[in-house]
């Protein structure tokens, strides 16, 4: 009997893709990358840059998330589902105090799908817009329309990443497409409260190994730990890189590059986001939920970013809509998603309780071959 295969299964690979650089320019922009850290980033797969960002042009993102924080304070106690507002708390303890009434109030906030100014300016800053166009290799450059603010409150189960490549959530459109992303902790990151761990090296095959859903209590899909060497040719003991960033600093890798995040064992949130581009011209490979908008253009040097155009689709209703599983309860602490056909699913939880319901009668139209 022939072995079962999921949709996200394939033997193909492009390590032209994502381990080529691109012509370098001859006079580098502000906040381009040297010759030796491009070509530490292309063999590495990923690059921590330390001192990136000054506090000036991330603190208005944690004046953001405060604002968002206390949004859903007030419609949490409002609704009765905690019995303080928890105001005296702040940065880096009030959603936990929330979390605790009420779990899920992380993945509330991990839900929202309008993207704040804030985050705009972070996300479209010149300095990091230069360097995508220097990885990438084109001034045609757009950002993906998955982009997160990161919730992670201590020891919880959500806010833990587990092994896994970012085209895993994509479709197969994307194992074709090199996707830069940039993560932005709004804190110094370190091991304790939950950083960072790239396999190093992970890209070189240009392979997608393979995964299954879903991770414990969540809406991740991991990958089979045993593909890492089987598929990537890596080591997981030998390769495993722990990646702490200081607050000012990001960590760039790729959409094929094996990663996780470790549990915050501290006692303080582990605030960061995590923003993408890709090539304008390629397809950002997300299920047809939603495109891109587009940053740079080769064409027109004063392009204006439509962030309104961006924004008019939200994302993650448009992820629920495609399961059968949208609602109108703001409290709905479930995270659908179409990546979840793509797998086979090992594990049943809340999160994939829309494709019991909903397609367990055409459950073999997730397999093919």
């Amino acid at each position: 009997m022939a072995e079962t295969k999921w949709s996200g299964e394939t033997d193909e690979a492009h390590p032209e893709i994502f381990n080529t650089i691109p012509p370098q320019p001859k006079v580098l922009k502000p906040g381009q990358l040297s010759e030796d850290k491009i070509k530490q980033f292309f063999d590495e797969g990923f690059i921590i840059l330390d001192k990136f960002f000054e506090p000036e042009e991330l603190n208005p993102a944690i004046v953001t998330i405060n604002g968002l924080v206390e949004d859903l304070a007030q419609k949490l106690y409002k609704a009765g589902k905690v019995k303080s507002l928890y105001s005296e708390s702040g940065f880096f303890d009030r959603l936990t105090n929330l979390e605790n009434e009420f779990p899920g109030a992380m993945i509330l906030l991990h839900k929202i799908g309008k993207l704040p100014e804030t985050f705009r300016n972070i996300w479209s800053n010149e300095r990091l817009l230069n360097v995508a166009e220097q990885i990438l290799g084109t001034s045609d450059i757009a950002g993906h329309p998955v982009w997160n603010l990161r919730t992670k409150t201590p020891r919880a189960e959500a806010g833990i990443v587990p092994w896994h490549q970012d085209v895993a959530y994509m479709d197969n459109d994307s194992y074709k497409v090199f996707q830069l992303t940039a993560w932005i902790p709004l804190l110094d990151s370190n091991a304790n409260n939950g950083c960072m761990q790239m396999v190093r090296g992970g890209q070189k095959t240009g392979k997608v190994a393979r995964h299954v859903g879903c991770w414990r209590d969540t809406w991740y899909v991991s990958m089979v730990e045993s593909e890492v060497e089987d598929k990537l040719g890596c080591n997981l003991e030998r390769d495993t890189v722990t990646c702490p960033i200081p607050f000012g600093g990001v960590l760039l890798f790729s959409n094929a590059i094996p990663h996780r995040s470790l549990d915050n064992v501290s006692d303080k949130i582990r605030w960061s986001l995590d923003l993408r581009w890709q090539d304008a011209k390629k397809p950002v490979g997300f299920f047809g939920l939603k495109e891109g908008v587009r940053m740079r253009s080769a064409s027109d040097s004063n392009l204006k970013i439509d962030w309104e155009s961006f924004d008019a689709v939200n994302r993650q209703e448009k992820q629920s809509e495609s399961m059968n599983a949208k609602t109108e309860d703001f409290f709905d602490t479930t995270i659908p998603g179409p990546w979840m056909k793509k797998w086979e699913l090992v594990h049943h939880n809340r999160h994939t309780r829309a494709l019991l319901e909903h397609d367990g009668s055409s459950w073999h139209n997730l397999i093919v071959g």
